[in-house]
């Protein structure tokens, strides 16, 4: 797992990388707090372009994620999802709390 992260014109541009899995979540949650963290935005748009696999612990990552924001009143939007974060995306309804964004 990889995150790559840069932030532009108040939003903080997130890139998830390889697999967000139980094997990679703590990591993740690790680094996208510290991220999170960082100020001077005031949205946060995360890619999923490259993101090869993701399981319910890492979907726990990005709900865990969302709640610590939504605290905050940033929202957090999906872009790019691949075709199995897509899928996991509508299953679950997670695009009813994180919408989608071209």
């Amino acid at each position: 797992m990889q995150i790559k992260h840069r932030v532009y014109e108040n939003t903080l541009y997130v890139v998830l990388s390889g697999e967000l899995d139980e094997h990679s979540a703590y990591h993740a949650r690790i680094s996208l707090d510290e991220i999170f963290d960082m100020p001077k935005f005031k949205q946060i748009i995360i890619d999923l372009s490259e993101l090869d696999f993701m399981d319910s612990t890492g979907i726990g990552v990005l709900i865990g994620r969302y709640k610590r924001m939504k605290d905050k009143q940033i929202p957090i939007f999906i872009c790019n999802p691949s075709t199995h974060a897509e899928r996991i995306f509508k299953m679950t309804g997670l695009y009813e709390i994180m919408p989608k964004i071209s």
